[in-house]
């Protein structure tokens, strides 16, 4: 067992006379929250831009004080702290306004994933306890489906954005009739006493500041609880990383409900750079705002930088300068950076889980990588590299003894995480949350190597998660979903490597004697049952290799998918 060095443990400081005589009080110490990166631009850049969503524009003191009307209507309405609110919105300025507003409060913010089924998002907003769902319009066919199979009453509030493509009302009111009623306690002289103590919940920077749910590897997905420390320092960490500042202007290319925007919600506004919204990734928009607004920064899985580089000539629009885009999950093709460089875009590759609030780790260049050929050079940059200035360490571990793997670029060990910027834990899942922490460190359940430059490298992933344009897909649940087919004999499902969405599912099917089935049936039926995106790209028909003791031999049919 690895040891734990004192800070690590639960009496962190030891008393001495020094401590005894000299404690934290409210002149010396203050709670980490990232809402104070709102109060702060407020304060210091009342009038720069702040948010941009088509006509609609934002100074930094409009930001801030329409955030501050969201968290004094909710708390109005018997929002407490620690209660959640959830939210399921494209990436428009009511969900900016979310990850400011409702953590003000002390309250938890749950965003949810725009792609889920009514089935997904109902065990969330139960298992979270949601009070209030703000919801897009656009999202309103599933989400009236999911509120009808609740068992618990929510009040609803529609965010009834203009450049929403469709969809209609279904709550109690609209999210800009709720900020009227906040700006009217905001300004009721009345209230000051109550609104100071309702805008001072935050007391302990432990405490819970957003849940976001996993993908579900196994059964129901697990809620990860974040606090306003590790929020506060991995956007601090984003900021530091990707070089944002005050004349920046950032891109929501990346879906705000990843992992709170990877914490690229509060460390755009850390930096008092300029938030430019986007409500879906389409290459010709995304162009057309980089050329409008001289776009300085962007975000996205892997498929995003795909479709940019891969978009017509007349369509790649260039801003003054290279943009910094950051990319996560299954490295980008040599390929492509290739192709964005050559478009003007800078790629850096970060790795991170739900867990560690998105980024981790980075791929930190080195001064001689430009001088390597393009092949060796883009594959050092497709490394997951080193671990974040925020975060306490990340290294390539062996699991049962906890020692670390050596480092030569060889020898696979589970990657292992500690630090500020991990998790609470699993909301209501102690067990989960104790094997998860295991030895003092986050078990990522990915393989991955060590090399002797102390940069790490994904090799592989347990429990076959398969990581499809950013959205992680469990081969478990698809495999179940095929397994209710009457004409499925046995079932598997794998990564096969694609060069739009980084990965795919490849299902290997076996077909009960006497049943006829076709690729069109499967995909057919699990897209009757999962969102659209988890279900097959392609079936491959026949017996699935096992062992002796009957287990699927899932390396070959790995191999087996990338041939065909």
């Amino acid at each position: 067992m690895i040891s734990v060095s004192p800070y690590h443990r639960q009496s962190r400081v030891p008393m001495s006379l020094f401590n005894q005589q000299l404690p934290t009080q409210r002149a010396n110490y203050e709670p980490l929250t990232p809402v104070s990166f709102l109060r702060r631009a407020a304060l210091i850049r009342p009038n720069q831009l702040a948010v941009v969503h088509g006509t609609r524009q934002y100074t930094y003191q409009q930001f801030w004080q329409r955030s501050q009307a969201l968290g004094a209507a909710l708390a109005k309405r018997g929002v407490n702290a620690g209660d959640c609110v959830a939210i399921l919105a494209a990436n428009t300025p009511e969900m900016l306004e979310a990850h400011n507003g409702v953590p003000l409060i002390g309250a938890i913010l749950n965003s949810l994933n725009i792609r889920l089924d009514a089935d997904a998002i109902t065990f969330m907003l139960e298992h979270g306890k949601a009070k209030v769902l703000i919801t897009d319009t656009q999202f309103s066919a599933t989400v009236k489906d999911a509120v009808a199979r609740m068992k618990n009453p929510i009040t609803v509030i529609d965010i009834d954005d203009a450049m929403a493509p469709g969809g209609e009302c279904i709550g109690e009111m609209n999210y800009e009739q709720l900020l009227l009623e906040g700006v009217s306690v905001l300004n009721d002289a009345t209230q000051t006493d109550w609104l100071e103590q309702t805008f001072s919940a935050v007391t302990d920077e432990w405490q819970a500041i957003s849940l976001l749910y996993t993908s579900g590897t196994t059964g129901n997905p697990k809620g990860c609880v974040y606090h306003h420390r590790g929020a506060y320092l991995n956007a601090i960490g984003n900021m530091t990383t990707m070089g944002v500042n005050h004349n920046s202007r950032y891109l929501w290319t990346l879906p705000m409900f990843h992992c709170d925007g990877w914490t690229f919600t509060w460390a755009v506004t850390a930096a008092m750079g300029t938030h430019v919204c986007l409500r879906s990734v389409d290459p010709a928009a995304i162009f057309n705002l980089i050329e409008e607004h001289d776009v300085t920064h962007m975000c996205g899985a892997p498929i995003v930088l795909n479709m940019l580089a891969n978009a017509p000539k007349d369509v790649q629009k260039r801003a003054t300068h290279p943009i910094e885009i950051a990319t996560g999950g299954a490295a980008p093709p040599s390929a492509v950076i290739e192709a964005m460089e050559a478009i003007g875009f800078n790629v850096t590759h970060l790795y991170g889980l739900t867990e560690t609030y998105g980024p981790a780790t980075v791929c930190v260049p080195q001064p001689d990588w430009p001088e390597l050929a393009l092949e060796e050079r883009s594959a050092r940059m497709a490394r997951q590299g080193v671990h974040y200035l925020t975060l306490d360490g990340a290294c390539v571990m062996n699991a049962d003894t906890m020692e670390p793997v050596p480092q030569d670029g060889y020898t696979l060990g589970e990657l292992m995480i500690r630090g500020n910027t991990v998790m609470k834990g699993y909301l209501s899942n102690p067990s989960a949350t104790d094997e998860a922490f295991s030895g003092g460190w986050f078990h990522t359940g990915d393989l991955g190597v060590q090399h002797p430059d102390g940069y790490i490298e994904v090799k592989d992933r347990a429990k076959d998660i398969i990581i499809s344009g950013g959205e992680n897909i469990s081969t478990l649940e698809v495999e179940e979903t095929l397994y209710r087919h009457p004409a499925v004999l046995e079932a598997a499902v794998v990564a096969k490597p694609d060069e739009q969405w980084g990965e795919t599912p490849c299902a290997f099917v076996d077909i009960k004697p006497g049943h006829s089935l076709t690729e069109s049936d499967v995909i057919a039926h699990v897209r009757s049952a999962l969102a659209h995106y988890k279900a097959p790209k392609q079936v491959i028909f026949g017996p699935l290799p096992k062992t002796s003791t009957g287990k699927i031999q899932k390396f070959l049919l790995r191999e087996k998918a990338k041939e065909h």
